[in-house]
């Protein structure tokens, strides 16, 4: 508690973040993320839409909101149940989303037509896809002139998502990254830096993670981690545990990196840098954040929210069975894999 009371001292102006870090009421990070056995729906405060999206920015500006978030989700997605009925069934959430935002749902399964902020209009499924919601539930803030602010890929705590509700609808990600916002506003991140979670698939360093000039022989996923991350605890004493997580994360070349650390890094494009500078150029905001890169270097796809087993056995079988080399997006591999299933 006096930790709490002193960084509410010397911050007294953070946002919602710091003050959910003193409710330490239900874990929204530990539940099962199977597929659903029934189907969700949309709240039924979302706006009623003909998903013409420059016309909706319209109408958010005409009725003085600070701008338009879209939710993409999936009617069989345990992630998406917990953003609508933990996140969105919190009453200062959802009276802060309908004082500041009009909200849309948008199914990224569906066949309504969308009509996007540049004119395009293509159904529900495409438009996701070119969207790349690799994960659902995916949250994108736009202002009422029609600028993305924010792109959240995946679930997030309440007390993450209120923040970034606070960081577009009062301007600050003009000024700030949203991993700065976070930083001068999460209790956990200013005090108590705490060691990492090791495990023994974690190479040692120095990390010379290049592979501009020769390529490696496995794909790589760098781990993001941070000191005193309940989420990260929850990553390595659940999923990191099981057996089957463990012999596919083996057929990689992982590495583990502090998110705030400075210690010497070379990057897969081959530059030389920090963990902490490098978190910073990817723009980074959440840990644990898990990015994989092929064996030339190349980004193929990011973890960066809430995380559970099923969801990464997917991601790790995308990466090793060489999906993302024949489709676009994890999404259209999932559904080449398993097309008469509703998937994650």
């Amino acid at each position: 508690m006096y930790r709490v009371i002193l960084a509410l001292l010397l911050f007294p102006a953070t946002p919602w973040a710091a003050v959910d870090a003193i409710d330490a009421g239900e874990d929204y990070l530990q539940f099962n993320d199977q597929p659903l056995e029934e189907p969700l729906t949309f709240p039924d405060w979302f706006k009623l839409s003909f998903l013409d999206m420059a016309e909706d920015l319209a109408e958010a500006r005409a009725a003085g909101k600070a701008g338009l978030i879209i939710y993409y989700g999936q009617k069989y997605c345990a992630y998406c149940r917990q953003f609508l009925e933990k996140d969105l069934a919190r009453e200062d959430i959802r009276s802060y989303m309908l004082e500041h935002y009009d909200v849309i749902g948008i199914d990224i399964h569906g066949h309504r037509m969308v009509t996007d902020t540049a004119g395009n209009t293509m159904n529900e499924a495409r438009h996701a896809v070119q969207q790349a919601t690799n994960f659902t539930p995916s949250v994108v803030f736009y202002t009422t002139g029609g600028e993305e602010a924010l792109r959240l890929r995946g679930y997030y705590p309440p007390y993450r998502f209120r923040a970034a509700l606070e960081y577009v609808a009062d301007g600050h990600f003009r000024n700030e990254r949203f991993r700065e916002y976070l930083a001068r506003a999460d209790v956990p991140l200013i005090f108590e830096p705490g060691d990492l979670s090791e495990e023994p698939f974690f190479l040692a360093g120095p990390y010379m993670l290049d592979r501009s000039r020769i390529r490696g022989e496995r794909p790589l996923v760098v781990f993001f981690e941070q000191g005193n991350c309940h989420a990260c605890d929850i990553l390595h004493t659940g999923p990191l545990q099981d057996e089957q997580i463990r012999s596919r994360l083996e057929q990689l070349e992982t590495v583990q990196l502090s998110y705030w650390s400075d210690t010497p890094v070379i990057t897969p494009a081959g530059e030389r840098t920090t963990a902490r500078k490098w978190a910073e150029q990817l723009g980074l905001f959440y840990t644990p954040t898990l990015i994989f890169f092929d064996t030339d270097g190349t980004e193929i796809i990011r973890v960066d929210s809430v995380v559970q087993f099923y969801r990464l056995r997917n991601v790790l079988d995308y990466i090793l069975t060489g999906g993302y080399r024949r489709y676009a997006t994890f999404q259209r591999w999932r559904e080449s894999r398993r097309p008469q299933v509703f998937l994650e």
